[in-house]
């Protein structure tokens, strides 16, 4: 039998918002296995469906920059919320942000590159930073898009200053790029950015994923006692629901509460080819001491 601890207890009850003595439960029936503990759960009626991530722990900030059709995107993060206001990592957020339209998304080629104005890299700048501040900082990733013809947006969710905020989105439209399509880019970031999607299209959806929640949703179908074509119908039924909540196109149109996002782009002849959400210090653990002693309290008993 796997050893069950409490850290594992703690990081389940923030994947699912059970309660602590039924995620050590559901730990102790899967051998430790964290994906079949969240199942288990949600099997029981015990657990919400899943998309929940930890709580955000890690402080800093994303920031984002454009230029012509490329948008880009990076999160830099540090150890107190105070860092994020201070003049000088604002400006080093912004310069390697920049920096990711020409060098792109791969992290370590960004921390290699040539810091503008200094002799030296981004990773040499980053380490003059942490002296200076006292803090612990790192570049923990980055995201570009690109169009052919049409739109590279963004949106920045609770901006500090222009680009610059805890929640970023980037979004490429294919189409006529025009002020209607660069509206129509922002609208669709400030849409993510509330409502999380997992994939642009259903082709998108990763198919362990689905066949994970085809799962758990024929085992509460069956827990009615109906038979199994009503089952079958049942699980069917219940995965378009699925797909409108993690799919971006299959979902509904935050700012009018009726349409699909996908109708909302072909109405303005266009194609929404990608797009990209950071939301700061997501899935990066935090530590809780009070909370932690609970759980190890729990998991000990």
């Amino acid at each position: 039998m796997a050893d069950i601890t409490g850290a594992m207890v703690k990081d389940l009850r923030e994947k699912t918002g059970a309660g602590m003595m039924d995620c050590k439960k559901a730990l102790v029936e899967t051998d430790g296995d964290m994906e079949a503990a969240v199942d288990w759960l949600r099997k029981k009626g015990l657990a919400a469906a899943a998309k929940k991530s930890g709580r955000t722990a890690a402080e800093g900030l994303v920031g984002v920059a454009h230029e012509g059709n490329r948008a880009s995107m990076v999160e830099v993060n540090a150890e107190t919320d105070f860092v994020a206001r201070n003049e000088a990592f604002q400006n080093f957020v912004e310069t390697v942000a920049k920096l990711a339209l020409t060098v792109g998304e791969d992290v370590e080629a960004l921390k290699a590159a040539a810091f503008p104005g200094k002799s030296h890299s981004v990773a040499d700048e980053l380490v003059s930073l942490v002296a200076t501040v006292g803090e612990n900082m790192s570049i923990r990733r980055a995201a570009v898009v690109e169009v052919k013809d049409g739109v590279a947006a963004s949106y920045v969710h609770g901006a500090l200053k222009p680009g610059l905020g805890k929640i970023g989105v980037l979004v490429a439209l294919e189409g006529k790029a025009d002020e209607a399509l660069s509206t129509l880019g922002r609208q669709i970031g400030m849409h993510v950015a509330a409502t999380r999607p997992d994939a642009l299209s259903i082709a998108d959806v990763d198919p362990s994923a689905l066949e994970r929640e085809k799962a758990v949703l024929a085992e509460q179908a069956r827990a009615s006692g109906k038979p199994e074509a009503i089952i079958e119908k049942m699980v069917e039924g219940r995965v378009k629901k699925f797909y409108e909540d993690v799919v971006l196109l299959e979902q509904t149109w935050v700012h009018d509460g009726e349409s699909k996002v996908q109708k909302i782009v072909q109405s303005a002849g266009a194609t929404l080819t990608r797009f990209v959400r950071f939301t700061l210090g997501e899935g990066i653990e935090k530590e809780a001491t009070d909370f932690a002693a609970e759980v190890a309290a729990a998991a000990g008993g």
